[in-house]
Order: C-alpha cells, then sequence, then structure tokens
C-alpha cells in the first residue's frame, strides 16, 4: 500500500520539499498571499517562470538549518469551455511528476478564485493512490503531503471547508484503490467486507445486502444471471445515508456498476481484451466514496447508493446467448451478447430505485461501453439524460468538480430498433454496432425504469476516464458530490 497520508489545510510541520503549483498571474511575486505561505525567500526563485522563461523550476531554499527544495510549476494558458474551472488534468499530472517519492511534502495551490478548489484539491488525491504491491513500495518510510490553498479571490478554505476537501479526498484515493485491487483480492464477498469496514465509524448509514440465492427469490434477475456463475455469489448493496437534521427534501440514489471482474462470459473477451477488467466495478466505487464524503461532510438530505455487484464468470451456471432474464422492472430481455452485463445489473438498479425507493433523482454509473471512448474520448464521460435541465446541471459539476462529462444524443425513438427481440421484450445488446452503441447502452438502462416515474435521470458511462495509464482515478467520487449541490 501506499507510503503517503495525505492532509489538507495550514500545518506547521517541517517538510523537505514545497511543490507549487498555479497559473503564471496566481505565482507572480505580487501575489502576498502567496509568499505570506511560503516565505519572501522563495520570491526570487520564480521569477523565470512567471516571466515565461519555463514551465518548470526547481530551486533549494534555506529554511532554519536545512535547505528545502522548491519547486514551481504552471499550468499554462490553455483552457476551453469544456475543460472546467480548471485543467485539473494538468494539476493532477504536475503533482504526480514534481512530488518527490520520499519524505514530507507541502503541496501548495495557487489558485485564481474558490470556484477552482474543489476540482484542483480532488486532482491531487488522484496523484497519490494507495494500492502497490511493488516489493519496493513495502520499504518506504511513511510520509505526510499535506495540501494548502493559496489565492485571491476569498478562496482560501476555512478549517471546516478544509476538512470537507480532506473527506472527499479520502473517497478518492479509497474508489481508486478498491478500482485498482486484482478479483483475487477483491471478490463480491470481500466487496462487501471492505464496504462494511468503509461505513463502520459513519453512524449515520446503513447497509442491506442481498445476495445469492435471495436475489432470485425477489426478482432481482439481471444481478443474478450476470453472477450465477461464480465461485462467490452477486450481491445488491444498498447503502442508506440519514441525516441528522434533514434540510433537503429530494431522495438522490446512486446506482453503480459493480462487476469486480468481466470475462465477458461465454461470450469470451480476448485474452488482451480481458486485461484490466478488475476495474469494471469502477462505477460503483465511486457510488460507495460519494455516499460516504456526503455523510461525514453532513449533507442535509436522504441519500442512498446502491452497489450492483457480481463477477462475469464463466462456468456451467453461466448464462449463455439466446437465454431469457426476467429482470427487476419485469420486462423480459433475450441476451445476444454475455459481454453487455452491465446494463442488466444496473436495469435492476434503477428499477429498484423508481420503484421501491421512489427516488427524486437517478444517477447511474458505470464502465459500460468501450464506445464512449469514441463518443467523449478519455478525460470526459458521456452522459445520457431525457431531462435538459438536469442534464445542464450535472455537466455543470462536472466543470466545478474536474471530473468533467459531455452529453451524448437522446433519441429512444430512432435507437429502440437496435433492441429489437422475435422471444423478449428486448435484446441486451445492439444490432448495428456502428449505430450511437454508447447512447443504445443508456437506454437501455432507462428502459428499466418504473413506468410513470416522475423523477430525474441520467446515466454516466466512465469507460474511458476512470483509470489513466492503467491505474484507476476514482473518477465519479467529486462529480456525484457536486451534482448533489446542483439539485
Amino acid at each position: 500500500m501506499s507510503n503517503t497520508t495525505l492532509t489538507y489545510g495550514p500545518t506547521s510541520k517541517a517538510v523537505s520539499a514545497v511543490v507549487t503549483i498555479g497559473e503564471r498571474a496566481t505565482l507572480a511575486p505580487t501575489n502576498s498571499d502567496l509568499w505570506k505561505l511560503l516565505g519572501d525567500d522563495a520570491k526570487n526563485t520564480v521569477e523565470p517562470l512567471v516571466e515565461s522563461k519555463t514551465d518548470v523550476i526547481t530551486s533549494f531554499v534555506k529554511s532554519g538549518d536545512t535547505r528545502v527544495q522548491h519547486t514551481f510549476a504552471h499550468l499554462g494558458k490553455e483552457r476551453t469551455r469544456h475543460t472546467g474551472v480548471i485543467r485539473s488534468d494538468l494539476v493532477h499530472d504536475l503533482v504526480a511528476a514534481q512530488t518527490p517519492k520520499e519524505g514530507d511534502v507541502k503541496i501548495v495551490l495557487a489558485l485564481e478564485n474558490k470556484e477552482q478548489v474543489l476540482s484542483a484539491g480532488a486532482a491531487v488525491a488522484r496523484a497519490f493512490p494507495l494500492y502497490n504491491k511493488k516489493s519496493s513500495a513495502q520499504k518506504l518510510k511513511p510520509r505526510i503531503v499535506n495540501v494548502e490553498i493559496s489565492g485571491g479571490g476569498g478562496n482560501i478554505p476555512t478549517a471546516e471547508q478544509y476538512r470537507q476537501l480532506g473527506n472527499i479526498a479520502d473517497s478518492i484515493r479509497l474508489a481508486a484503490r478498491l478500482t485498482d485491487m486484482p478479483c483475487s483480492e477483491l471478490n463480491t464477498t470481500t466487496y462487501i467486507a471492505e464496504v462494511k469496514e468503509a461505513i463502520k465509524d459513519v453512524p449515520t448509514i446503513k447497509a442491506e445486502i442481498i445476495s445469492g440465492e435471495e436475489l432470485k427469490t425477489r426478482g432481482f434477475g439481471g444481478i443474478y444471471g450476470v453472477g450465477k456463475a461464480a465461485e462467490e455469489p452477486p450481491a445488491l448493496v444498498v447503502l442508506t445515508y440519514t441525516p441528522e437534521k434533514k434540510t433537503i427534501e429530494n431522495k438522490p440514489v446512486f446506482v453503480g456498476k459493480g462487476i469486480v471482474y468481466d470475462t465477458g462470459g461465454l461470450s469470451l473477451k480476448s485474452g488482451a481484451g480481458m486485461c484490466g477488467m478488475k476495474g469494471d466495478m469502477g462505477g460503483s466505487a465511486a457510488c460507495l466514496g460519494a455516499i460516504l464524503a456526503a455523510a461525514k461532510n453532513g449533507y442535509g438530505g436522504s441519500l442512498t447508493a446502491l452497489l450492483c455487484l457480481a463477477e462475469n464468470a464463466i462456468g456451467h451456471k453461466a448464462q449463455r446467448p439466446d437465454d431469457i432474464v426476467t429482470m427487476y422492472s419485469g420486462k423480459t430481455v433475450e441476451l445476444n451478447n454475455t459481454d453487455a452485463e452491465g446494463r442488466l445489473v444496473l436495469g435492476d438498479g434503477v428499477a429498484y430505485a423508481s420503484r421501491d425507493l421512489k427516488a427524486t433523482h437517478i444517477i447511474d454509473i458505470a464502465t459500460l461501453t468501450g464506445a464512449q471512448l469514441m463518443n467523449t474520448g478519455k478525460k470526459h464521460a458521456a452522459i445520457l439524460s431525457r431531462d435538459e435541465d438536469f442534464e445542464r446541471a450535472v455537466y455543470a459539476a462536472g466543470q466545478a468538480s474536474g471530473d468533467w462529462v459531455y452529453p451524448i444524443i437522446y433519441a429512444p425513438e430512432v435507437l429502440k430498433k437496435e433492441f429489437e427481440s422475435k422471444f423478449a421484450d428486448m435484446r441486451n445488446s445492439v444490432g448495428d454496432r456502428a449505430n450511437a452503441q454508447c447512447s443504445c447502452a443508456g437506454h437501455f438502462v432507462e428502459s428499466h425504469l418504473e413506468e410513470g416515474w416522475g423523477g430525474k435521470w441520467v446515466h454516466v458511462d466512465i469507460a474511458g476516464p476512470a483509470h489513466k495509464e492503467q491505474k484507476a482515478t476514482g473518477f465519479g467520487v467529486a462529480l456525484l458530490l457536486d451534482v448533489l449541490e446542483k439539485i
């Protein structure tokens, strides 16, 4: 595991290195807030950076009887209308590249305004993954990396805001750790144990576990069918948060895809295509992280997270192409591709959220389709919603949180033909793979919402941004939390 403990807020602890990141204007010698924090001795070293002669500069500044390494890095000026309030991707990259691997470190974020705090703070968290089984990593001494924020616009957080930012960072790192764990360590049973451990000191969150044959008995045919061939049983984990004092009437529900490993089932993936499928539960990890942070930060409304857990394995109990599954919605699905399993577990999840939980808002989130990368790329998740106002709110949350998203076409009346079946209400995979696959997958999930349900729904496909260079990013935690602020 990682040797790094990440903290947020002012500290007087001595460090061996300071990494300061900002735009050229916020790094300027005229920024009195910054130099009050860093000390005037470091001011002269930054001039070449401010004058655009370099992108990163490192020097050593005397501090008492020691010399402290100071690194300054600027973000550049390239930021267009779909890359958020700050280039969070560059914050991550610079922190990861410039922070020493050993020793206590202070990271200073020199920001322009308070709107950048969440995005930049979350980006730092993503730069310090927890999961690492390299033998060399076990030899590293424990250290603290402390994050402080400086700048104008009244953006310096209060002690409470720092505490909340730290909780968000912890949840991002937790989600990334779970997503990085191989199925030999994180199967459905051990995942549930991880969930119980995570919530044990959070009395406002309660867990209900529906697993194995109980899923079948209660009608969760999608989740049960996907996971029934695995050694460990499938499960629906229902996490319910109840605030100590309710101030918000909305009843949002997060629904996360939790496929702990995806072989493709009998529609077997290729060897190369199977590598990395330990991370097919990233959506559920984001839901877990988000409800944890919401509870710790005192969200004022009720909140539920549904983790739809299964291993899509091969065995004599595996469901087959041509099998017909009855979903929790009551609709029947003819399987024409067992590797289109995520939409099956999500379909059960959104049906339960809309029918039983009477959600006002449903956000389902999943590493669902490779087609998402073709639509919106590796850094932006795809969002699909029947409600334009909700779509705009989720887009705005992506801009604010650094978990960027972008809408894809919403046209069920055009695309529903892709799922036509001669024997059931629908098939689970498209007939034409060249026809808006990413939207089609979302429409499949949507079709299992309770008929007549009057709430708002959005589908978030995070197949691309859930990982960066094979490592999980914890994508979705900050997004979901900011969505709560916008509904």
